[in-house]
């Protein structure tokens, strides 16, 4: 088999990233309707931070309000992707019951959220955030 040289290679592994970052939103339409159902994250989730608890509701229309934020979510696999700005934060989730931990992204160390109660409704006139056409900084995570 013949050798392949640094630049060849580091062509097909950005192919292949642009390929994946565009089957992605595919791979979660088919997941959601069949039967790799993903799990519900919607409610309203508290988690203990050093200066008091924080707050972030997660509605089933793609919204979520963290404070007086209002940003768009996406799951795809393991990971949750919350959009700030214009640009795709990714996280990296475990659902236990009522627990979800998210580590990853721009966080330094894990993060514990409890699911308190179900989500709020979003604000009437408050529309969801633009989907963003940014793709997520390096070393971030990759574009839902």
């Amino acid at each position: 088999m013949a050798e392949l040289s640094k630049s060849k290679i580091v062509a097909r592994a950005t192919v292949m990233g642009v390929l994946l970052v565009s089957v992605t939103p595919l791979a979660t339409l088919a997941q959601n309707s069949g039967d790799h159902k993903l799990p519900d994250l919607s409610g309203t989730w508290q988690a203990a931070m050093p200066d008091g608890a924080q707050e972030i509701v997660v509605r089933g229309d793609s919204s979520a309000s963290f404070g007086e934020e209002i940003l768009r979510w996406r799951v795809a696999a393991d990971t949750v992707y919350l959009a700030f700005g214009d640009e795709w934060v990714g996280y990296n989730y475990v659902l236990r019951g009522r627990v979800l931990v998210l580590s990853g992204g721009d966080l330094e160390e894990p993060v514990e959220l409890r699911r308190i109660g179900p989500a709020t409704p979003r604000p009437e006139g408050v529309e969801v955030p633009p989907i963003p056409t940014q793709p997520v900084a390096a070393g971030r995570s990759t574009t839902p």
